[in-house]
């Protein structure tokens, strides 16, 4: 299985609505995209420190085949382009789990 987490930074403008519809749009992907076992996606608390990460997805796969058909699905493209408006940063980590 391949896990796969994206942190993101996002732009102060509209900052707090932009997190929402992230969440929201990819939180729709459930049930979408084949190979896709698992996806959560978790917004910065408020109260925390303003240097953390804006938003975190966590995404766990099949195998890297998954991961890669999931990158070029249509749907998930969708969301991408979105995030990528209104993102400053990105992060993201791949690794096999047992």
């Amino acid at each position: 299985m391949i896990r796969h987490l994206v942190f993101w930074k996002l732009k102060e403008e509209n900052k707090v609505a932009n997190a929402r519809e992230i969440k929201s749009q990819i939180e729709q992907l459930k049930g979408k995209i084949p190979g896709l076992l698992h996806i959560e996606i978790g917004v910065n608390h408020p109260e925390a420190s303003a240097s953390n990460w804006d938003i975190v997805l966590h995404c766990d796969f099949e195998n890297m085949a998954a991961l890669e058909a999931y990158q070029v699905h249509p749907e998930h493209q969708k969301v991408a382009k979105f995030i990528g408006a209104v993102r400053t940063d990105r992060a993201c980590v791949d690794y096999e789990t047992v």
